[in-house]
């Protein structure tokens, strides 16, 4: 019975480079969360991209037949890849997104921040609107509108006030005379704190509701605060 040889050398780096690509993605969820977002973004970058090349490598040397007696050993590799390419895919796959982070109901009136710039530090992103986001929001969410409800003012603002505690939604800012509320999600890997206002306002056509949910760092939000407005509006009418 033939034996294979020792690992050739090539086999030996895809491991130690999975594992290096494995071993950073914590290391960059780390950085992220202790405030260098951009370095650790970057090495997160890094880790997925890479682990997902060293799979299609790993591919590749268990299609050659000269690399068959170490198969075992190649696929036993391979499963360090797995977790980074399965983040790059998830990343890529969301959908098209614009390089926004700043997404609200009310494009001609936006709901304004109270407390917010108490909460954000001095290099956080501004709070100024400006067109070319408004124009490009439109494009991307159209279905993001005003939420008109027949409850009175006091009562919509009660149920927003709930349905923001429910979604885990840390409240800093509560006028419910001036019918505002302010919060900041908390986003669960990374550790993103994303502000959100609530405007209440009440009419003799029912009471609308007016979301702003602005990202704190980054210039994109992989759509982020758009999903946060939507699941407010929708655990909102679920409520009634």
């Amino acid at each position: 019975m033939t034996h294979p040889s020792s690992t050739p050398g090539l086999i030996k780096w895809l491991g130690y480079l999975g594992l290096a690509a494995l071993v950073l993605l914590p290391l960059a969820v780390i950085l992220v969360r202790a405030g260098s977002w951009q370095p650790g973004l970057l090495l997160y970058a890094i880790a997925c991209f890479g682990s997902t090349l060293l799979l299609i490598l790993t591919i590749i040397l268990l299609l050659l037949p000269r690399f068959a007696p170490w198969r075992t050993s190649i696929m036993q590799r391979g499963l360090l890849m797995i977790p980074g390419t399965l983040l790059l895919f998830s990343l890529v796959s969301g959908g098209d997104y614009p390089r926004i982070h700043d997404v609200t109901t009310d494009t001609v009136d936006p709901p304004s921040f109270a407390m917010a710039l108490q909460q954000r530090s001095a290099d956080a992103n501004s709070l100024a609107i400006e067109q070319d986001v408004i124009a490009q929001q439109q494009t991307a969410y159209p279905d993001l509108q005003t939420l008109t409800t027949p409850l009175a003012a006091a009562a919509a603002y009660q149920r927003a006030l709930q349905v923001a505690t429910d979604l885990g939604w840390q409240i800093y800012h509560q006028d419910e005379a001036n019918g505002v509320i302010e919060a900041v999600d908390t986003t669960a890997i990374m550790a993103f704190k994303d502000d959100v206002a609530i405007r209440i306002r009440g009419g003799t056509q029912g009471t609308q509701i007016d979301l702003r949910s602005a990202s704190r760092v980054g210039e994109g939000d992989l759509g982020a605060n758009a999903k946060r407005i939507r699941a407010f509006m929708d655990a909102f009418q679920q409520q009634g």
